[in-house]
């Protein structure tokens, strides 16, 4: 897979579709989630923080298993990303594969922990979540 594609996007109050690159936007702070409700169906969107690698974002859940965005994402994979006005479409899995998940952490504890000197246990314990954005044929 070539990890410079660009991903295809939406933007803007007219829903105007454009192509970019989500490495552009990796340095934000935080995004914004949406997933669809596991038993309402209607959306439901949380503000995280977020790491990426190539055209995968990663996202620790301290609540684990428990937390409604990681058992919304997990019954419906689709979801949504807004990070500053950009939005992008992803499907939602857990990560299994251990390289992955020592990958998720060491991403998220080397964005974050410069600003917050306490996230060695969060980063240790967290459950990461990946979402594999959709790319651009």
């Amino acid at each position: 897979m070539n990890k410079n594609r660009t991903i295809q996007s939406y933007t803007g109050k007219k829903g105007a579709f454009m192509t970019f690159n989500p490495q552009d936007l990796a340095e934000e702070d935080f995004c914004y989630l949406t997933t669809t409700g596991r038993v309402t169906g209607r959306p439901h969107t949380v503000e995280i923080w977020f790491a990426q690698h190539n055209q995968t974002l990663y996202i620790l859940s301290g609540g684990l298993d428990r937390a409604d965005w990681v058992k919304n994402s997990l019954r419906h994979p689709r979801v949504s990303i807004k990070i500053r006005e950009t939005i992008f479409e992803g499907q939602a899995r857990a990560v299994k594969n251990a390289d992955e998940d020592a990958l998720a952490r060491r991403l998220l504890f080397d964005k974050y922990s410069p600003t917050d000197d306490d996230l060695e246990d969060w980063a240790r314990t967290s459950l990461p979540m990946a979402f594999d954005l959709t790319l651009d044929d």
